[in-house]
């Protein structure tokens, strides 16, 4: 029903940005909350922010607020994640989800993964 693909991960210094893209594909993309999450092996997904279907509410956990930003273009099927200031402890695997419904930082709540991409930041 839907398909994701994130890109844009990569290597880089602490203090430094990276901007992630998930690029959707199939039906009624726009009706959809789309998630950001995180994971480290041994930890737990966590996560990291997430936005409305009509992109105008975004939330954020406390550790990347103020320094990542969630949005997304529904024309263009895509979902975003600006990443700034970045701290040694944000290195992890990145995965954009999606859910049917509102909001929700529960993994097992989403419907729809992508493959992930992995963000590592030196210090």
């Amino acid at each position: 029903q839907v398909q994701l693909v994130e890109s844009g991960g990569g290597l880089v210094q602490a203090g430094g940005s990276l901007s992630l893209s998930c690029a959707a594909s199939g039906r009624t993309f726009s009706s959809y909350t789309m998630g950001w999450f995180r994971q480290t092996p041994g930890k737990e997904r966590e996560f990291v922010a997430a936005i409305n279907w009509s992109g105008d509410i975004p939330y954020y956990t406390n550790s990347v607020k103020g320094r990542f930003t969630i949005s997304r273009d529904n024309a263009k099927n895509t979902a975003y994640l600006q990443m700034n200031s970045l701290k040694p402890e944000g290195t992890a695997v990145y995965y954009c989800a999606a859910r049917r419904a509102s909001f929700s930082q529960t993994p097992a709540a989403y419907d729809y993964w992508g493959q992930g991409t992995q963000v590592t930041v030196s210090s």
